[in-house]
């Protein structure tokens, strides 16, 4: 294994790691909150939330990235990049996009 390869395994170890760390993290905090926000449907969160350290550290560890951009849509991701609108306007208006979509779809 290259030191490149080795390397982009270890950032996709952390990013995963933090995400899972993150995503229990929120769900322990506002279920329905997070659950909305990271695109969850009621199993997947159900699951995430009773996975101990030591599980999230064994998923973390995938050669896979586990989480992917929500914005899939087009309509969603200019919504987010449009220079013209406030940040705050481009946020709600990708989240009124998100939340016409089934947790399948953008989860």
């Amino acid at each position: 294994m290259t030191t490149s390869h080795a390397s982009t395994l270890a950032e996709i170890r952390e990013v995963n790691l933090s995400y899972l760390l993150l995503a229990q993290r929120l769900l322990q905090e506002d279920r329905e909150s997070a659950m909305f926000r990271m695109g969850l449907a009621a199993p997947l969160a159900d699951v995430l939330e009773t996975l101990s350290l030591a599980q999230l550290v064994k998923i973390a560890a995938s050669s896979q990235v586990l989480c992917r951009f929500r914005f899939d849509d087009h309509a969603i991701l200019s919504s987010l990049a449009d220079k013209e609108k406030s940040t705050a306007l481009a946020q709600t208006h990708s989240a009124i996009l998100m939340a016409g979509q089934s947790a399948g779809q953008i989860g």
